[in-house]
């Protein structure tokens, strides 16, 4: 039976240095992930690489990841299955190339929800420009607007919280349902409601059983958002400092 590995890779499988921790030694940190200047900008920890070392010995591993193309190709992991970006909203193929049948498909259901976005959006980026430290974006990879994302320069989650309270959460889209937000940390995303890491772990669930017959599957992930592609598999794994973790703290 073929084992298929669906895992986030942000707080999963690597971090910041600063999420680290104190108590891990520095030397043994490898880097997993660089910015475009070529600096490090996240790490694996003694733990998370024996955990890379034991899942990919025993299982195809699909990264499962918000990151766009760039940010991915910045990761130093030897992935080579299928990858799901951007949240979900892209499917690449063994060799990087767009998966053709997903990419139709997401091409069909995603234009009635941009006016959504970009309406929200502006109501953003007003805000922000009386807080010049959140800093909002859109994502656009492969010449698509999937969704929008703020962070704060300074790591202020009370900055984030106060623009999630006073203009995300009371607009029309996000109320009824077109449009959620994902908040976990330094990172405010608000997302269509079409665009979700489990309708790609979905589809490629299904792909995988008609080639192999029955599959088993694991999903691993550290956010709150991950919980619904991560409920799709045969199995769930989380990190214990996470956001998903801390849940289990006030069990």
């Amino acid at each position: 039976m073929q084992s298929f590995i669906f895992i986030d890779l942000d707080d999963t499988l690597f971090q910041s240095l600063r999420k680290c921790g104190l108590s891990v030694d520095r030397r043994m940190l490898k880097p997993r992930a660089y910015l475009r200047d070529g600096s490090v900008i996240s790490y694996a920890t003694p733990k998370q690489q024996r955990l890379w070392q034991w899942l990919s010995g025993g299982g195809r591993m699909i990264p499962v990841t918000a990151r766009n193309f760039d940010a991915f190709s910045r990761v130093d992991l030897p992935f080579t299955e299928e990858a799901v970006l951007n949240h979900g909203a892209v499917i690449l193929d063994k060799n990087r190339r767009l998966d053709p049948e997903w990419q139709s498909r997401m091409a069909d259901v995603l234009p009635p929800y941009h006016r959504d976005l970009l309406d929200l959006w502006e109501q953003v980026q007003c805000h922000a420009r009386h807080e010049p430290a959140l800093k909002p974006r859109l994502i656009e990879d492969f010449g698509v607007t999937w969704y929008g994302v703020v962070k704060h320069e300074a790591a202020d989650e009370d900055a984030l919280d106060k623009l999630l309270n006073a203009v995300i959460r009371p607009h029309e889209a996000v109320l009824s349902g077109r449009l959620y937000y994902h908040f976990n940390g330094n990172n405010l995303a608000v997302i269509p409601d079409v665009i979700g890491k489990a309708n790609a772990v979905s589809f490629l669930k299904e792909r995988y059983a008609r080639l192999h017959g029955p599959i088993l599957t694991i999903g691993m992930g550290d956010s709150k958002t991950d919980i619904p592609f991560m409920s799709l598999c045969d199995y769930a794994m989380i990190p214990k400092t996470s956001q998903l973790g801390e849940l289990f703290h006030h069990v």
